[in-house]
């Protein structure tokens, strides 16, 4: 499959540009004046809780909300000008699949090509293509209420890519995904990124920003918090090792770990002691059999949670 055909934009020249960018309804601000770039070739990550801002970020992007203040253009254009010419340029993989009821996979694909102005024998062999690339070609005469979950997020990405867009814009591809699906899923976004298109990911899941972007920012209430690849963010944000404790409070050991300068924060029950050198800690660990312990590098997530905190967001 060439799912790289299509128009290219030149390497140094950002495929997104927003300066300033804001978008307030009523009295509160969604997106709080940030600043992004975003290069071709490359997957670049919005995450943060919920009401971050990164939704209403991805809407203003494809000319579907407009712009409180702030500028922002795509592929060279100012977008709420030329929305509709970007939009022939860009696949769009929203939250929530809403694929036809009505029609087969091979239907869904057929009447989404239409939309912009495909048809005849270069369809047919792209859809052709698309449903080999998502592994969906014996099920392409099957109803799409018939498909799991996976199968129809599948199906929801090969639709994004009939027009052969040069931008792909993901909100949360994977949520609600058993893990077998959603690393289908991810290999498939790797060979896209692979074969030049440039990917803008939004997603709640840490393990998916680590394997997929290049470069991600972390929001909240509308600002960007940090910027930079994953390892970078992790490496300028937290120590490198973590133990994850159980009913840890109060012991001797998290006065040992106090004493020794670790950084501690603390989750209902749990005791989280992020440090750069965990082996004295294990070794006192070794005669606290109460006690049960998990010993992990840090990752993005523990970022995420310094950054944004560790309440429950609704």
């Amino acid at each position: 499959m060439d799912i790289a055909a299509g128009q290219h934009t030149a390497v140094d020249t950002p495929v997104i540009r927003a300066r300033g960018l804001t978008k307030a309804f009523a009295e509160r601000r969604a997106v709080n004046g940030i600043d992004f770039e975003i290069y071709p070739g490359r997957c670049f990550g919005f995450v943060g809780p919920n009401g971050a801002g990164k939704t209403t970020t991805l809407r203003m992007t494809m000319g579907l909300t407009p712009l409180s203040g702030g500028t922002l253009s795509v592929f060279g254009l100012p977008v709420m000008e030329h929305a509709s010419r970007i939009r022939c340029r860009v696949g769009i993989v929203p939250q929530a699949d809403n694929l036809d009821p009505d029609f087969t996979v091979e239907e869904n694909l057929r009447v989404y090509a239409s939309f912009f102005g495909l048809s005849g024998e270069q369809v047919t062999r792209r859809i052709e293509s698309l449903l080999d690339f998502v592994s969906l070609t014996d099920r392409r005469k099957a109803k799409t209420d018939t498909l799991s979950g996976g199968m129809q997020r599948r199906l929801t990405i090969a639709r994004a890519l009939i027009n052969a867009p040069e931008l792909v814009v993901l909100d949360e591809p994977t949520t609600g995904l058993d893990p077998q699906a959603r690393h289908v899923i991810w290999g498939r976004l790797s060979e896209l990124k692979a074969s030049g298109k440039t990917l803008l990911l939004t997603t709640h899941y840490m393990e998916e920003a680590e394997r997929l972007c290049d470069e991600l920012v972390i929001m909240d209430h509308g600002n960007i918090l940090a910027q930079g690849s994953p390892r970078d963010l992790i490496e300028q944000h937290v120590e490198p090792e973590v133990l994850e404790l159980r009913g840890a409070k109060g012991t001797a050991f998290e006065q040992l770990a106090e004493t020794r300068g670790c950084r501690l924060e603390r989750m209902g029950s749990s005791l989280y002691c992020y440090t750069k050198q965990a082996g004295p800690l294990i070794e006192a660990l070794k005669n606290q059999h109460e006690l049960k312990f998990i010993h992990r590098p840090a990752g993005l997530e523990d970022v995420f949670l310094r950054l944004t905190g560790r309440e429950l967001r609704d």
